[in-house]
């Protein structure tokens, strides 16, 4: 460490690690506004911020798989706080987000933009803002690790595309929130995969069901559904989909 440098603590790093899932992989650069909040939040420059990302990039595990290197410069507290969120989908996100609220001097509601009027008291308001914290965060870490991009159809428009989950929200509590189980997808796909009129198999290829496949042709299902068979989906920058996850679709859920 260099002369005058501070040494990073843990809510620095989940700080950090919450800004990571956030960002696109080609944003994690020290001119990005959002890494130049954060570091007026924590006290630290632009590139310190910029740098620790990069960091984190070299520590995830769906990059180093594409051949994708960050810096190689992590530290052993980097390495212990990256497998703390990677390996606790459950309550980390949850955690980083009060952590936010705390530096942004703004409520957990307030900061995620939840509207508090209807919602009831005591313990049911705490679990109904924790699920919708939770929501949030799962929606910006898929749509920024996809580009705002469908990975079916290439459509950009984030206002269409939803946070689909690969392995259902009522089957894997565990992975609710993990990015590996999420992917970028326009509604009416979205209603497909879930419904398993269309699957996307472990090697990231677009199938549909037969259901689909043997009815009568027509413009509208040769141009929603026919076209992408078999067609590679648009892969996210960061957090690959999990083989597993896309295996128990397949397997589960798709109506071959």
């Amino acid at each position: 460490m260099k002369k005058g440098q501070k040494l990073w603590n843990r809510e620095e790093l989940i700080l950090a690690i919450n800004l990571y899932c956030k960002l696109p992989f080609g944003r994690l650069h020290r001119s990005n506004p959002q890494v130049v909040h954060l570091a007026e939040l924590i006290g630290r420059t632009p590139s310190s911020i910029a740098y620790k990302l990069v960091n984190f990039a070299s520590l995830d595990p769906s990059l180093q798989a594409r051949g994708i290197k960050g810096a190689s410069n992590a530290s052993k507290l980097d390495k212990i706080i990256w497998d703390e969120f990677y390996n606790n989908w459950t309550d980390l996100p949850f955690e980083s987000e009060i952590l936010l609220s705390k530096f942004e001097n703004k409520s957990i509601e307030e900061l995620n933009e939840i509207d508090l009027k209807n919602l009831p008291e005591g313990k049911s308001r705490e679990q109904i803002v924790k699920v919708r914290v939770n929501q949030s965060f799962f929606r910006s870490s898929i749509l920024a690790s996809y580009n705002n991009t469908c990975c079916v159809t290439g459509i950009s428009q984030s206002e269409l595309l939803i946070a689909g989950h690969i392995k259902p929200w009522s089957s894997d509590e565990q992975n609710r929130l993990n990015p590996r189980n999420g992917i970028a997808i326009n509604a009416l796909h979205d209603k497909a995969f879930e419904s398993g009129l269309i699957t996307i198999t472990p090697d990231y290829k677009i199938k549909i069901s037969n259901i689909i496949l043997k009815q009568k042709k027509s413009d509208s299902l040769e141009k929603y559904f026919y076209q992408y068979e078999n067609q590679d989906i648009f892969l996210p920058s960061k957090f690959l989909p999990d083989t597993e996850f896309l295996k128990y679709h397949n397997e589960n859920k798709f109506q071959g």
